[in-house]
């Protein structure tokens, strides 16, 4: 009986060492591929990189940020550093207000999404976005005009 138990846990350690052996075995490709890897990825990265911003990342056609697609005015660098870090540009481009509604939106986004105090920046993103995003008085659409109509047939 005692021989029994005996042999039991020798069952048990001998498995226990098998697949000790067996991870440890698994673990380099494991970490390679999970960390190295990604190392690599971002050293690639980081080199590549400063030659594309080079290139792309001031370049303002037709007063528009290429890269962003914001207004390229007073201002807008520090919208795109402080905007962007979160959500796409084109998420701000869609939205107009008034200061007092971008100012609404901000502290929506600092109660309920972890933004950061915008400190000093605040006022010049303020002025910025409700200078160049404030809300676009439309009437009615305009009349339309050279189209040709048909009879729809029964």
């Amino acid at each position: 009986m005692e021989s029994e138990k005996f042999l039991k846990r020798i069952g048990r350690a001998y498995r226990a060492i098998w697949i000790i052996m067996i991870l440890a075995a698994i673990l380099p490709f494991v970490a390679y591929f999970f960390v190295f890897r990604e190392k690599e990825e971002l050293e690639v990265y980081a080199k590549v990189r400063p030659v594309e911003m080079t290139n792309v990342a001031d370049e303002v056609k037709d007063g528009i940020h290429v890269p962003s697609g914001f207004i390229a005015n007073e201002g807008f660098k520090i919208v795109l550093a402080n905007c962007t870090n979160c959500h796409s540009a084109k998420l701000v481009i869609q939205n107009r207000a008034t200061r007092e509604g971008w100012e609404s939106m901000i502290r929506w986004m600092q109660h309920t999404q972890k933004l950061w105090d915008l400190g000093e920046n605040e006022d010049i993103i303020l002025y910025y976005l409700s200078k160049n995003y404030a809300p676009e008085e439309k009437g009615r659409r305009a009349t339309l005009s050279n189209v040709e109509w048909y009879v729809l047939e029964d």
